[in-house]
């Protein structure tokens, strides 16, 4: 048995669990999710928890064990504590801040970014009490899609990746830039 498709899911008080047809849905207090349940996998809840099951021990059936149980994991814990990712913007002359449905970012280029925010994306651009070098403002992406929240957050870092020399640019607030020495002159 794959070690994570046998651990049981606890079901949080507020979120409802079901399949219809080959699709799991979550409803929770922040949304609702859904994912496609491939064949030969099942899903059931006993004592408050979820199972996943498999039909067998072939290749595929074991590939796609522990991944559903990870989606449907993931599902549960955004629809009812929902998944953040903190970016710092570090750089003298750079800005981040959100215009409506756009963030408007000032990365030392000869023109604005405006990145749109897709729906079910939260954005947040505001300074906050951190002790880096030439700190400008943290970027707080918010969802309840673990994939999503993670994919937002790649492109907004995109924008301007961190430099190995000077450390600027976009990065995760968790994230530790080892800096290169300068080059010497003789």
């Amino acid at each position: 048995m794959s070690r994570i498709g046998k651990k049981p899911i606890k079901l949080p008080s507020g979120v409802s669990f079901q399949i219809k047809g080959g699709v799991i849905e979550v409803k929770g207090p922040k949304g609702a999710l859904q994912q496609a349940c491939p064949d030969g996998i099942t899903c059931e809840v006993k004592d408050g928890a979820i199972h996943v099951a498999r039909r067998d021990d072939s290749k595929q059936q074991r590939t796609v064990h522990g991944l559903v149980r990870s989606l449907v994991n993931n599902m549960v814990t955004g629809t009812s504590a929902g998944f953040r990712r903190e970016l710092d913007v570090i750089g003298i002359g750079y800005k981040a801040e959100v215009q409506g449905k756009k963030l408007v970012l000032t990365l030392g280029y000869s023109h604005l970014i405006e990145y749109p925010i897709p729906a079910g994306i939260q954005i947040k651009a505001e300074k906050g009490p951190k002790k880096l070098n030439n700190y400008v403002a943290t970027i707080t992406v918010e969802g309840i899609d673990k994939q999503q929240v993670g994919q937002v957050a790649s492109e907004i870092r995109g924008f301007r990746k961190p430099d190995s020399y000077k450390g600027k640019g976009i990065r995760y607030s968790d994230e530790t830039i080892k800096l290169k020495e300068s080059k010497k002159t003789a």
